[in-house]
């Protein structure tokens, strides 16, 4: 659901340390800016981890410059290129911090957005927050229409089976507090994870809002990598994970330990 993005309480933003996601693949263009911007975040505690895919190009060596002299960035290494899901389920398990967020590295999204994005989280409003394109805030690039097809596409054969009213289920920007996303085990493969985590937080009791973002979107040429294969597997994916993977142990086990995490939150 869409609701007015609260401004986040400064006290708060104190005492919650945020950890930020940066799956990077082939970026060496533009992950020095991403980690620029993310360093200029006005958070008291933040670490940035850094999972390089297997990049083919520099990606890992400008990361590594910056890490060794900001200690808030941390550099972390595949040793294949494994996919987007791989990568965020790595950092997921290094992550320490309160709130957790997904930040591509190819500035598509503005790192410079995500106090709003988590805003509700630290006010307590939230558990899960997406950051919807299609709740334009500012600005948003005129790019591929069949993209913007498929995309609502995916939502809205998703909605039908999570129940939600969500407007943008692939975008990047997805905030959780850690006692939703540390206990999950992805399982899916290459951009699956947008599928999965949200299938799988709508069977929990989790408060879920989108708030509007700006997007920057690229063109092929630019470096972008998603593609028709990446649709038709998220269609598989919107099935199995609504009504096959919550009914499996494991998928039992996620939804029972959330929910029981989340009384004590929501109290």
């Amino acid at each position: 659901m869409s609701a007015a993005v609260p401004h986040p309480d400064p006290s708060m933003s104190q005492s919650n340390k945020i950890s930020i996601l940066v799956p990077a693949y082939n970026e060496e263009k533009t992950i020095g800016r991403v980690l620029e911007r993310l360093l200029e975040l006005p958070f008291a505690q933040k670490e940035i981890l850094v999972v390089d895919d297997g990049s083919l190009d520099r990606t890992a060596d400008v990361v590594e410059s910056i890490a060794g002299k900001q200690p808030e960035v941390k550099l972390f290494r595949q040793t294949s290129n494994q996919g987007k899901t791989a990568a965020i389920a790595r950092a997921i398990s290094l992550a320490t911090g309160d709130v957790l967020i997904v930040q591509d590295a190819d500035l598509e999204y503005d790192p410079r957005e995500i106090p709003d994005v988590i805003a509700p989280i630290l006010e307590n409003v939230a558990d899960v927050v997406y950051g919807s394109r299609f709740l334009v805030k500012k600005a948003s690039r005129v790019l591929y229409y069949y993209h913007y097809i498929a995309n609502k596409f995916l939502t809205c054969l998703s909605n039908l089976l999570t129940n939600r009213n969500m407007s943008d289920i692939e975008t990047c920007y997805k905030a959780f507090r850690r006692e939703v996303i540390a206990p999950m085990k992805l399982t899916s493969k290459g951009f699956g994870m947008e599928i999965e985590i949200t299938a799988m937080v709508c069977k929990t009791k989790s408060r879920t809002y989108e708030v509007p973002i700006s997007y920057y979107g690229r063109t092929y040429e630019e470096g972008k990598k998603i593609g028709l294969s990446d649709g038709i597997a998220a269609i598989w994916y919107i099935f199995y994970y609504n009504l096959v993977h919550p009914r499996t142990k494991a998928g039992k086990s996620y939804i029972s330990t959330v929910n029981a995490a989340l009384k004590d939150v929501q109290s």
